[in-house]
């Protein structure tokens, strides 16, 4: 999700200047990125300070703020006539005049490479299934009331006219092999914002939704109580902020419209849940929990999710758990990345860890349609 190197080639849209010393031991990083920026065949500037370490030698400073102030001083074009951009997910979807609104397959490299000449947008994509082309008033680089010619792939597809404040912006959606003008499909498809995984549902407003019922299985709505309450704590002690938490018999329509819901318990117990459970992509019953085709024992494993809402598709609902990385990856902030998908399945009868909520006996990533792979 964040590795640098597998984003290099972005780099080729703004300004880079890296600075090391010669004797430090994160050089390795620019190194890293300097190798992974060549492969795209582009050149990493990178200042050195000599026989320095962690630290900044006197002379390359100098040359350093000399160099980031001639790049200030040409300012910044906010419609770059060339563009090269990758991403993994929706979530990073945008760069400049192209936002990336729908891929193939998330987790597999989406790209798209763009050039204005003249009148004409040359442009290839790759993993790419719908996406907008969005030029602000006054940043068109071409003439109001024109109409550009945009050869995409094996397509030539005209664009509508510039408007009068020289803005243009067009949605274009692959249809099979070729381009045409339009949107993103409606329906349930993963979309900026809303395509996972679980951890993405703390990126935005959130409310944890505590249960008031009887649990269907007494050890698995211990487990819930408990991680319910670590989730409350170590938002605290890591973001430091206070969790909203409400009673399922509390939550209200504004809850519903401004929030993601993080509900805990199971259908029996928490009755936002059992309002929703026949919309959900996982059947849980006191026998079992079913996903696809696969069916786990009730008392002893638990589902952890994140999916649209179904009372309110343009924001999530997550299942039984907080954000993913435990207090084992406090220790390095290299490790506070999600470490579960978008659903799992935990065995409650392994312990809890301080990497882990229990056993994961399954997991994996909804599709683009938020269905179950097969």
């Amino acid at each position: 999700m964040y590795d640098s190197t597998d984003y290099a080639i972005n780099t080729f849209n703004v300004p880079v200047v890296a600075y090391s010393g010669e004797i430090d031991g994160q050089k390795q990083a620019a190194d890293a990125m300097a190798d992974a920026m060549l492969e795209e065949g582009l050149k990493l500037e990178h200042l050195i300070g000599p026989n320095t370490g962690h630290a900044y030698e006197a002379g390359a400073r100098q040359r350093l703020q000399e160099r980031l102030d001639e790049i200030a001083s040409r300012g910044r074009n906010p419609a770059p006539p060339e563009i090269r951009f990758t991403t993994w997910m929706l979530r990073y979807n945008k760069m400049f005049w192209i936002t990336v609104d729908a891929m193939g397959e998330e987790w597999q490299r989406g790209r798209v490479n763009a050039k204005i000449d003249g009148n004409t947008i040359t442009a290839t994509t790759s993993n790419v299934t719908a996406m907008h082309l969005d030029f602000a008033p006054a940043e068109s680089p071409f003439p109001t009331g024109s109409k550009p010619i945009l050869k995409i792939d094996e397509a030539t597809v005209t664009l509508p006219a510039v408007s009068g404040d020289r803005s243009l912006k067009v949605g274009l959606v692959r249809n099979g092999t070729t381009w045409k003008v339009g949107e993103a499909p409606a329906g349930l498809r993963k979309s900026h914002g809303l395509q996972g995984p679980i951890d993405d549902a703390f990126m935005d407003r959130f409310v944890m939704v505590r249960p008031s019922g009887k649990a269907l299985n007494e050890k698995v709505g211990a487990w819930a109580e408990a991680e319910m309450q670590h989730a409350v704590t170590h938002w605290r002690k890591h973001f430091r902020g206070d969790a909203t938490v409400v009673s399922d018999r509390y939550l209200t329509p504004e809850h519903i419209a401004k929030s993601n819901l993080v509900l805990w318990g199971d259908p029996s117990s928490n009755s936002v849940l059992a309002k929703i459970a026949d919309k959900l992509p996982v059947k849980w019953t006191a026998d079992g929990v079913t996903l696809s085709d696969k069916t786990y024992p009730a008392g002893t494993h638990v589902p952890v999710l994140i999916y649209p809402n179904p009372l309110n598709p343009k924001k999530y609902v997550v299942l039984n758990s907080g954000f993913t990385f435990r207090e084992y990856d406090y220790l390095n902030n290299a490790r506070q990345v999600p470490k579960l998908p978008d659903w799992a399945v935990i065995d409650v009868t392994s312990p809890v860890t301080s990497r882990s909520p229990g056993k994961v006996v399954s997991a994996g990533f909804f599709d683009e349609s938020w269905q179950l792979k097969k």
